[in-house]
């Protein structure tokens, strides 16, 4: 059975130009790039290379303000508390549709006696600027907001936020790593202090990410050791994964705007076809600025952990917007936080393009959906419904 892959969002394979960017340095090139001697030179080399590659991804000429972490989850933690430990403020600001990397660390620091305040988002998901500004005050020592959701593809406007932020004196991280690659990013002259990626979210190797830290901003290292990362990141540096994402950064930045218009027609095609072709069927923040190839959808009636299941039997690879906590299922906390009811945010399935993905592509899910969705209304009886309408009154309420 030919396998077709919607989930993008979570991961996806890594270009055959990254495999080969990464193998000399499994083979040939294995010494320490700390290391004097004259075999360190090549993987000092990939190094410098890469740290250029993914400061142009980022639009800043500054290299040096671009080191190597673990991931997006550990660029995400050493951001933050770098922030907080550099400040004797003690109020933190960020949303409540952040990735868990972010939101579990505030849960922490809020038992260490911070005060996290949660910026609402509205029923499209959109933040508002204005709430953002009146919230802002001397006793606020970060705000922490993601650029792009990676459930909904909703996009937050960090570069004006920044301008807000930076005006109150105030440290601004972003967690770009849904975001970093499939958008623009002009990082040279915003007001952003820490920006985070991820380098398997745009065909990069797991296990290996960035942080870029504003130059002048004060810093704190996450890991003591040695001085590697000019004494931001200790540890012995992965140079495969940094060749890896180096190359994956470069591919990224040249294939940007023919890939941003690319997905988003394939992204409206999808969309097109289901809702013209079935009733019940709501594209979560259709109306927001979205990444160009994330689709959130809701299937009244439908529980989206059947409906992925069947899809997996037709072939098909999507994911859900729930959470699985000691077995029992919970609704999204991004579709809760924009309003929508338990029984709602359960039917909502997410469905993300990338490299791989074609009209054929697209054809064949449709096709399977054809299939499938009659079937599941009829045999799987469920409390999940749509809202009235997108925003309306009986979002919060209707189970």
């Amino acid at each position: 059975m030919k396998q077709h892959y919607f989930d993008y969002n979570a991961t996806g394979p890594m270009a055959e130009e990254v495999i080969e960017a990464m193998t000399p340095f499994f083979r040939d090139h294995f010494a320490n790039a700390s290391s004097l001697h004259q075999s360190a030179r090549e993987p000092r080399k990939a190094l410098r290379e890469a740290r250029r590659s993914v400061a142009n991804l980022l639009g800043t000429a500054d290299e040096n303000a671009v080191f190597f972490t673990s991931g997006g989850t550990e660029s995400n933690n050493t951001a933050i508390l770098s922030a907080i430990r550099t400040s004797k403020r003690r109020k933190i600001i960020t949303s409540p549709i952040e990735h868990s990397s972010v939101l579990r660390l505030m849960q922490r620091l809020a038992k260490e006696g911070y005060e996290i305040q949660m910026l609402p988002v509205d029923a499209a998901g959109r933040l508002d600027l204005a709430q953002l500004k009146a919230r802002l005050s001397d006793e606020v020592a970060l705000v922490s907001l993601m650029s792009a959701n990676n459930e909904t593809g909703i996009l937050f406007p960090v570069l004006e936020a920044a301008e807000l932020i930076h005006e109150r004196g105030i440290l601004f991280h972003v967690d770009a790593v849904q975001s970093a690659g499939k958008q623009p990013l002009v990082l040279k002259d915003s007001q952003i202090d820490f920006l985070s990626l991820s380098a398997h979210k745009f065909y990069g190797p797991k296990g290996i990410g960035a942080l870029y830290v504003r130059p002048g901003v004060s810093f704190e290292s996450l890991i003591a050791g040695g001085s590697q990362e000019r004494g931001r990141r200790a540890g012995t540096e992965n140079v495969a994964g940094i060749a890896g994402l180096g190359m994956a950064a470069e591919l990224a930045l040249k294939n940007l705007e023919d890939e941003i218009a690319r997905l988003t027609a394939l992204r409206n095609e999808l969309e097109t076809r289901l809702t013209s072709a079935h009733q019940g069927v709501q594209i979560v923040g259709a109306q927001s600025p979205r990444l160009p190839n994330t689709s959130l959808i809701l299937f009244s009636g439908i529980d989206a952990e059947a409906l992925l299941y069947a899809l997996d039997a037709e072939g098909i690879a999507a994911s859900s917007g729930s959470a699985c906590m000691s077995g029992a299922r919970e609704p999204s906390h991004v579709l809760t936080a924009m309003g929508f009811a338990p029984g709602a945010a359960l039917s909502a399935v997410r469905f993300s393009l990338g490299a791989g993905s074609s009209s054929e592509e697209v054809a064949a899910l449709c096709t399977a959906l054809e299939k499938i969705l009659p079937r599941l209304r009829a045999c799987l009886p469920t409390k999940a419904g749509l809202p009235a309408e997108a925003g309306g009154p009986d979002i919060a309420k209707s189970t």
